[in-house]
């Protein structure tokens, strides 16, 4: 297996992505070899690493111990038709670590993350010490209109025939237009439509819809941790989530916490389905306080 940095001149805030083989597939991540147990930063459906560097930044500056990963199908990583499922993307986790000398992380996982950090937990509990879901899948059923549509037959051909330059170019006119007069529609959102802008490349576009089917069907999540939650001590899990979260129901999160006896639940005010990028600060001050660092 190789392990190989990617090239770059001059030193930078945040890592340049490193690059290992896996199995015949190329994952991509960031390190910062600092103090303590290593925090593993887990991105969400269609995002990448570069979702983190605020975060990043912050634990690094405070050296912390911190890796971000690019998971299969996203980012650097590799694209190639595959499984795409939970239990895949765990055991990817789990094999870079093992390359990387990591005996036990601190999980960090957004959205599609924090149901990968769970899945991760339950496959392999000797290795999670501490447990940080943001914006967490696997919670609940409900999930954003949108996403559910992606499980639709037909859904890879829309998407390539609707996603080009013009069309988001309109869309983000669009929403700047509505932001100005206070309307913020998801969809419309810079975050929202970056994500949709990388579906024009067919690569990207079939690992996406094969990583959306593996966790949402059209009535919304089709995996749940929630019967297995009572495996994890509630002491060592934090939920973060926006109030205003338009993905995945805040609901879902406060009723995990009150099956998770001594977990500690903190809402964001006014963020949405990003709070850790709407308040890095913040949220880096809460991850430390609970790893104990």
């Amino acid at each position: 297996m190789g392990h190989t940095a990617t090239a770059g001149a001059g030193a930078q805030a945040v890592p340049v992505r490193e690059h290992v083989n896996l199995h015949g597939r190329t994952v991509a991540f960031r390190e910062h070899r600092g103090v303590g147990t290593p925090l593993l930063l887990v991105h969400g459906i269609g995002s990448s690493a570069d979702t983190w560097q605020p975060v990043f930044e912050r634990l690094a500056a405070q050296d912390a111990s911190v890796i971000a990963v690019d998971l299969p199908g996203h980012g650097e990583s590799s694209k190639e038709s595959g499984d795409y499922s939970l239990g895949a993307m765990a055991s990817t986790l789990r094999d870079l670590l093992d390359l990387l000398g990591h005996e036990r992380v601190h999980l960090v996982g957004h959205s599609l993350g924090g149901g990968i950090s769970l899945q991760f937990a339950y496959q392999f509990p000797e290795r999670v010490d501490r447990l940080v879901l943001v914006s967490s899948g696997g919670l609940g059923e409900e999930a954003f209109v949108g996403l559910r549509a992606g499980a639709l037959p037909g859904a890879a051909l829309a998407l390539k025939v609707a996603i080009n330059r013009r069309t988001i170019a309109g869309a983000t006119r669009v929403g700047r237009v509505l932001a100005r007069v206070g309307v913020e529609p998801h969809a419309l959102s810079p975050s929202a439509l970056r994500t949709v802008s990388r579906l024009g490349d067919d690569e990207r576009r079939d690992a996406f819809l094969a990583t959306l089917r593996s966790v949402v069907g059209v009535r919304g999540q089709r995996v749940s941790a929630l019967e297995k939650l009572y495996l994890i001590e509630g002491d060592r899990v934090l939920i973060v989530w926006g109030d205003r979260d338009p993905m995945i129901p805040m609901a879902h999160g406060a009723h995990a916490h009150a099956l998770l006896e001594g977990s500690r639940f903190v809402a964001f005010p006014g963020a949405k389905h990003e709070p850790h990028v709407d308040d890095p600060a913040r949220f880096v001050a809460l991850v430390l306080e609970h790893v104990g660092a």
